[in-house]
């Protein structure tokens, strides 16, 4: 795997590296030891997979609070997806920026999220299929969001919206869970900070 860091500390677009022949293509997409070497935390607790049917849908933006802040390694199986991360972490310097990387089928990309990252998608591609490993489990009473056009955010969407959940529709704007966001990100030690 190639290892590339955003500008957002932690958060790395991972690129295969292929090994072909008559079969096909043979790629590792999780090595422990490579994400120890890059700093990265070598936790699946969970794996998830998303079916979407309509190009244009729209999941995000989605985390979860301490203590159960999530790292995600996500990839696209089948169809595209534009891949958007928002940093959390109110001591960053790069505090409520964000990345966006196209992942598809085709060119294998992965997106690793760090924790305290909003994350969120948008399919490119009817029938698409995103995979999802998870660093911790899904925690319901400490999922929350934020609103995917929030204007603050700044977020630029391929495609209009053609499918997004209820519950992702309820999801506040950023200036609404502001104080309550910066104070249950905050680091508490310095091992949180990666």
């Amino acid at each position: 795997m190639k290892f590339i860091e955003t500008h957002l500390r932690g958060a790395f677009v991972l690129e295969l590296e292929r090994h072909n022949d008559e079969r096909g293509f043979f790629a590792r997409t999780f090595c422990r030891d490579e994400f120890t070497a890059h700093g990265l935390k070598p936790v699946i607790a969970q794996a998830n997979i998303a079916h979407n049917s309509r190009k244009g849908t729209i999941r995000g933006m989605h985390f979860q609070y301490p203590p159960a802040t999530e790292t995600k390694l996500v990839a696209c199986t089948r169809g595209a997806i534009i891949d958007v991360i928002i940093d959390l972490r109110p001591e960053s310097e790069t505090f409520l920026q964000h990345f966006s990387v196209e992942l598809t089928e085709d060119n294998g990309r992965s997106l690793y999220v760090p924790d305290r990252f909003a994350h969120g998608y948008q399919t490119l591609r009817d029938q698409t299929d995103t995979t999802y490993q998870m660093g911790e489990m899904y925690t319901p009473a400490l999922q929350a969001g934020i609103k995917y056009d929030d204007e603050r955010l700044g977020l630029q969407w391929p495609l209009e919206p053609t499918v997004i959940s209820e519950k992702d529709l309820s999801y506040l704007r950023f200036d609404e869970i502001e104080a309550e966001l910066v104070k249950r990100m905050s680091v508490i030690s310095s091992t949180d900070i990666a």
